[in-house]
């Protein structure tokens, strides 16, 4: 049944490297009714899209077919309310409609439906509604104890690993203790044999299948190499224990290599399990992130009675209550009380923020030691935290411009290296005298064994994944892995002014009173308050908690001001021009002070009765406290930093000035921020665009970075490429560090796997026989390999400590 286009998430099993991941996109390139598919390795996921609901398990089916996993759960329910086969079929029809549902089979005799299901795309709750959508039911027994999420599960799959690798380890030891040290003992040969069989055969099994179903697919990977270079020399050791004569009758002894076949099968069986583990610990921003939500919330219903649900159950409009040290569950606005809640987990800012009515709160955030209550407003994939997780899985998923050569690499590494060890083989058996046989069999073997695709293939994604999540612990969320990589190159920084450099609201900087009276302040605050003007918004804050005194006759004067009558006195707020068309009296004093604070490009407000001015207001917006030391970092780095404003040419000047800005415009249109930034990259510049406003999205699309305020628009964040939660600039050139850094980790990586197999490859075929007789031991050869891997996670994972 054709459906609208719908976004698929495959969780896959055993794509190891960008090599597994390319034979797996290929893989899914053949797959009917797949309109566009990636696989991300990081997120060890295939993302597809599609209009049928037959790709889905046509896609699992080729994954699998191609010697990968998929993590599905399969499940059998009771269904109630059938009454004929056709309730059969529309049950079953029903459930296989559902995204996310691999497969579903009804059996009418028993009553019951088998499902097999992706858990990170579908629960059994929703199971069940769509089969009682259809007037039918499904008998779940304990959905609240429902664990099999994918973490439960690959936290399964790890435990299965880690008794492999023990069961190998166990057996082998005593494998290579009587092939090194007691050779000679009664039926040597047959006590490996039987101690190596269950390593090979049993504990290695995952090698020989999947690279049959790689052969099957005319395509090859790392279980390719591993399945010939054990199997070879697993095979080779049956046939000298079975038929010594063949050998004995050529003057030659039959050599075995049960310890080569069962050791190297353990080392890569523990390297595996060790670069799972570091793997593990690259996704911690992740789990972190997930982490931060509360399972179960206190609802509070009408008439004040409270009730503890999950959190999947809470809709917008649900009045809950925050204890004290509670974390908040979804986003909402605070509908009563007040409290100090501490967002560092989303925006990095140490200092907890005080909350009152009316100000939002963010799920995955800390209460302090107050408790209110918040009216929810965005539940479930809809909070920021969700959207910021979505957002760092995305970019962790992505690839950088560096991947592509690496791809082109890991696309032919396999057939080159079986090329290499046929060849290796060949000159052996042809230049290597009496035993060339068996010692190019076994240079054929640790060829296969030593060679690494895997450490190639988790340079780049590694440092992308931990540098990526390094970053949405510091409040800093990159969209994909180019604009990470690109930052580093940034030499030209363009900032927005409103909002960016300034906190984006105005303040009441300075003021000045004639006379100390208090209650000129009330009549001051009381008359601004019935104003709709955004600078009389600033005066209220600032005399915020005065109490009110009663107006008559209030006025808005546009372009002016306000008047009132107050006591029967009028009294006037607004500019200069308001009190000199009414002839008011200026004290020298405060006239002196309005001067001053006109030429540092404040905004003037005067206050004043019917004869004489009462007081004078200076009102900015204010510069971020951060913003100077962000400029003159940025600066310092070597990094020209650009002010764009639609302010007039003194704010502009006096803005500059203050925060150490060399170059700036004033007047700025929208459409020329975003000319001017194509103006420095026709000068050869790589420039980063920080704004967070609607009329700065040109500009950020324009750019080649793009940065976004967090705390600014929703179409500025979603055209820009990194968003700074918590709109402090200083994040920037922490973000252009985290840039250098990640990819400095990658060019190591990279050059450490290629070094490693150039060096590797050609001491394994012994090339240093001539020279000095060395000959490499494909045990060693394994140890070698499963360390590759692992010191490659480990260098991503030494970004996790950097500054």
């Amino acid at each position: 049944m054709a459906t609208e286009t719908q976004t698929l998430y495959i969780p896959l099993e055993g794509v190891e490297s960008e090599h597994c991941s390319l034979i797996v996109d290929n893989g899914l390139e053949q797959v009917k009714g797949v309109t566009t598919h990636k696989v991300e390795l990081n997120n060890q996921r295939a993302v597809i899209t599609t209009s049928t609901d037959e790709a889905l398990p046509e896609a699992v089916r080729a994954i699998r077919d191609l010697g990968y996993g998929v993590t599905t759960i399969k499940k059998t329910f009771p269904v109630l309310q059938m009454t004929c086969a056709s309730c059969a079929v529309s049950v079953e029809s029903m459930v296989k409609a559902q995204p996310g549902i691999i497969n579903a089979a009804v059996n009418y005799a028993t009553a019951s439906v088998t499902v097999e299901y992706l858990p990170n795309m579908i629960q059994t709750d929703a199971i069940r509604r769509a089969v009682q959508s259809i007037g039918y039911n499904l008998l779940i027994e304990s959905e609240d104890k429902e664990a099999e999420t994918l973490e439960a599960i690959h936290s399964k799959k790890f435990r299965q690993l880690k008794l492999r690798t023990i069961g190998a380890v166990a057996l082998s030891l005593p494998v290579v203790i009587i092939g090194m040290f007691f050779m000679d003992i009664p039926y040597a040969n047959y006590i490996m044999w039987l101690l190596s069989t269950p390593v090979v055969l049993w504990f290695g099994k995952d090698f020989f299948v999947n690279a049959w179903k790689q052969a099957r697919h005319r395509s090859a990977n790392m279980d390719t190499l591993v399945a010939l270079s054990t199997g070879v020399a697993y095979s080779f050791s049956i046939f000298n224990t079975l038929f010594p004569d063949y050998w004995h009758a050529r003057g030659l002894h039959p050599h075995v290599y049960f310890e080569a076949a069962a050791v190297v099968i353990a080392f890569i069986l523990l390297g595996k399990m060790l670069e799972e583990k570091a793997k593990g610990n690259t996704s911690s921003a992740i789990k972190k992130l997930m982490g931060l939500q509360p399972k179960t919330v206190t609802v509070i219903h009408e008439g004040g009675h409270q009730m503890q649900v999950p959190v999947e159950k809470v809709n917008p409009g649900d009045q809950i209550l925050v204890k004290p040290g509670e974390k908040i569950a979804v986003d909402g606005m605070v509908a009563q009380g007040s409290s100090y809640v501490d967002e560092s987990m989303l925006s990095g800012e140490p200092v907890a923020v005080l909350k009152g009515e009316g100000d939002k709160v963010f799920a995955g955030t800390i209460n302090q030691k107050g408790s209110f209550s918040f009216r929810a407003e965005k539940v479930g994939a809809e909070t920021m935290l969700a959207q910021i997780i979505r957002m760092v899985q995305e970019a962790q998923g992505s690839k950088a411009p560096v991947q592509q050569l690496v791809d082109k690499i890991a696309g032919i590494f396999v057939p080159v290296v079986i090329g290499i060890a046929l060849l290796t083989f060949a000159a052996w058996f042809l230049f290597g005298g009496d035993n060339g046989f068996t010692q190019g069999l076994m240079a054929l073997v640790t060829v296969l064994v030593i060679a690494c695709p895997c450490a190639l293939g988790l340079a780049t994604p590694t440092a992308i994944m931990v540098g990526v999540g390094k970053g949405a612990e510091q409040g800093i969320l990159i969209k994909d892995a180019e604009s990470l990589e690109r930052a580093k190159k940034v030499d030209a920084v363009v900032l927005d002014k409103t909002g960016t450099l300034t906190e984006g609201r105005p303040v009441v900087t300075d003021i000045a009173w004639l006379h100390h009276d208090d209650k000129a302040k009330q009549k001051l605050f009381s008359l601004e308050k019935q104003s709709e003007h955004p600078l009389a918004e600033a005066v209220v804050r600032y005399y915020e908690g005065l109490a009110t005194v009663p107006l008559e006759h209030f006025e808005s004067i546009t372009g002016k001001g306000a008047r009132a009558v107050i006591d029967k006195v009028n009294y006037l707020a607004g500019n200069r021009k308001l009190l000199e068309e009414r002839q008011i009296a200026i004290a020298a004093s405060l006239e002196q002070k309005a001067i001053a604070w006109s030429a540092s490009a404040k905004t003037v407000i005067w206050f004043a009765d019917d004869k004489e001015a009462l007081a004078v207001l200076a009102i900015a917006d204010k510069i971020k406290e951060t913003s100077i030391e962000a400029v003159k970092e940025l600066q310092q780095a070597g990094i020209e930093v650009y002010m764009l404003t639609g302010d007039n040419e003194a704010t502009a000047s006096a803005m500059a000035a203050q925060t150490g800005i060399g170059h700036y415009q004033a007047g700025v249109l929208p459409e020329q921020k975003a000319a001017f930034v194509k103006q420095l990259q026709a000068k050869g510049k790589v420039v980063a665009m920080v704004g967070d406003g609607i009329n700065d999205s040109t500009a950020l699309a324009q750019a080649d970075v793009s940065i976004a305020m967090g705390k600014g628009s929703d179409i500025a964040m979603d055209v820009a490429k990194m968003t700074i939660i918590s709109s402090d600039l200083k994040k920037i050139p922490q973000a252009i560090r985290l840039s250098k850094q990640t990819v400095a980790a990658i060019r190591q990586n990279l050059f450490w796997a290629f070094i490693y197999n150039l060096i590797g490859i050609p001491i394994a075929a012994g090339v240093l026989y001539p020279i000095n007789g060395f000959l490499l031991n494909p045990m060693i050869a394994g140890a070698a390999m499963a360390l590759s891997s692992v010191s490659v996670v480990s260098n991503s994972l030494r970004l996790k400590w950097k500054a």
